[in-house]
């Protein structure tokens, strides 16, 4: 399939398509916001400071890992390098669906790609799975209420979360493991999903016990990508590349 297939019709309909498909994520990632909010404040961090970096980083992992290094006596090098290597996942995330951009401009990519968060890839991928394109209409439309949710999520929960004494006791620091398990969870239909899964989390729980976080994020999503490299079918040489 050529990239120009991937196309898409535009306009406020595209972009109203992508709002209604926000919503359920929206929902979904609430929980997520809001500790995001609660725990920066437990860890020192003004309202103002969880919400900037809510606003920059947009990133729930790395944001999470953020929290528990600022503050530290670590050089700031190695911050940026361990918010890397969680957020490295999202160089596989553009890799995989920048094929689908072509008819994108170059500005309309930069934008794209700050947005392309874990649901958004996700919800991008269903739809060339059902052979639609990727418009930025569509794309923004889902993109923009998933932002601007989670920056005011983290504002709130900044702000009420001094109300909450001990959010571990409620067992909140789960939500973000079972999200992830959801996302998984989401392409279970794909071919070779259980091996590459198996491996990805083997190779992950090695990576933690021996190299230590946040490292194991990275390791554990190339083994499973050179898994499934490994057992993707060849390509026959008449078949034309995405």
């Amino acid at each position: 399939m050529s990239a120009d297939s991937y196309a898409a019709p535009r306009g406020t309909s595209e972009f109203m398509r992508g709002v209604r498909t926000s919503v359920p994520v929206v929902v979904a990632a609430a929980p997520f916001g809001l500790l995001f909010g609660t725990l920066a404040v437990e860890n020192g961090f003004t309202t103002f400071e969880a919400i900037l970096m809510s606003a920059t980083i947009y990133a729930g992992a790395s944001q999470m890992v953020g929290l528990d290094l600022f503050g530290q006596k670590i050089a700031p090098w190695l911050i940026v390098l361990s918010i890397f290597a969680v957020n490295f996942r999202h160089v596989l995330y553009s890799a995989t669906i920048g094929r689908c951009l072509s008819h994108w401009t170059p500005l309309q990519r930069m934008v794209g790609f700050f947005f392309l968060v874990d649901p958004q890839f996700a919800e991008a991928e269903q739809r060339v799975e059902r052979g639609q394109g990727i418009g930025f209409s569509w794309y923004m439309g889902l993109g923009l209420p998933i932002y601007v949710c989670w920056v005011t999520e983290a504002w709130l929960g900044a702000w009420f979360g001094r109300l909450i004494p001990d959010p571990h006791a409620l067992g909140m620091d789960y939500l973000l493991p079972i999200y992830f398990l959801g996302l998984v969870m989401s392409f279970r239909k794909r071919a070779f999903w259980l091996p590459v899964v198996l491996v990805s989390a083997v190779a992950s729980v090695i990576a933690y016990r021996t190299v230590g976080s946040p490292w194991h994020v990275s390791i554990g999503a190339l083994a499973g990508v050179f898994l499934g490299a490994m057992l993707a079918p060849a390509r026959s040489d008449g078949e034309e590349a995405p």
